[in-house]
């Protein structure tokens, strides 16, 4: 029995500073941003300005006016982030290879870099990368990664209500999805990194409509933090390998109470 306890002690001092680490290694992750600082006020229904001149691939101006003509989904990113940035450009990529509706025809994707030291060939490297990714036939055009200064990028920013904070060399921003009507009415949001492509075509006809919807599902994958008072999202790789080890580790620890011999069958065995 003295053997036992020592395994049930070792068992829940392994649990406890497991999940002291867990927090630990999440900390980092997550800096402290003011109530509403970072994160998505939802505008529905106001109009992005249309008069916003940003710079396309080539660093040639473009207007938003002259280039939103259709349906579009507007993501807002940098092109050097670590953390949410990728999957969820790799998640509209994916989107468009499962959906029905045709890119280029029914709807187009502008990607804003709200960092102005992203750069017209930055811009035109990451178009390519994920046009590569693309196995359906596409329109190259029918996916634009636009530039700019700091103050037009976030005037569009501030228009569809996507608040983001500079960090040392990165951000903290949210994930999302924007879809506009081909007059530059904000119609829906969609949160996170993977998208259904009956929810994006649906989300597309509505815009085509000018029809607003209000957000149903504002949750994101479980590796990815979500903090209520910033409304924001921040990716954490450690949490799910954290997570498992504590898991297994209260296991361990239900196996060895399940074996712990019971009293009436230890003085079974002395008797005989």
């Amino acid at each position: 029995m003295d053997a036992m306890k020592k395994y049930l002690t070792i068992a829940l001092l392994m649990t406890a500073a497991l999940a002291t680490g867990l927090r630990a290694e999440d900390a980092p992750a997550q800096p402290k941003v003011a109530p509403g600082e970072v994160g998505i006020d939802e505008h529905l229904g106001a109009a992005i300005p249309l008069d916003l001149v940003l710079k396309d691939e080539d660093g040639k101006p473009v207007k938003l006016g002259d280039l939103i003509d259709k349906p579009t989904i507007l993501t807002l990113n940098f092109f050097r982030c670590t953390g949410i940035c990728t999957p969820l450009l790799n998640g509209v990529t994916e989107v468009v290879n499962r959906g029905q509706i045709t890119p280029g025809q029914d709807y187009q994707i502008v990607t804003v870099s709200f960092d102005d030291r992203d750069t017209p060939e930055i811009a035109a490297g990451k178009r390519t990368n994920y046009l590569k990714q693309i196995t359906r036939p596409f329109t190259p055009t029918a996916w634009h990664f636009l530039t700019g200064d700091a103050a037009t990028t976030k005037a569009l920013c501030d228009a569809v209500g996507f608040k983001f904070k500079r960090e040392g060399d990165q951000f903290i921003h949210p994930g999302a999805i924007i879809f506009l009507s081909p007059q530059g009415k904000v119609t829906r949001y969609m949160y996170g990194v993977t998208y259904l492509p009956a929810d994006v075509q649906m989300a597309v006809l509505e815009a085509q409509k000018g029809e607003t919807r209000p957000t149903v599902n504002k949750w994101l994958q479980f590796c990815f933090s979500y903090d209520p008072e910033g409304r924001r999202y921040v990716f954490s790789a450690t949490r799910l390998g954290a997570t498992a080890v504590i898991l297994l580790a209260a296991c361990f620890l239900g196996y060895l109470i399940l074996k712990a011999p019971k009293k009436g069958t230890s003085g079974k065995k002395e008797s005989a």
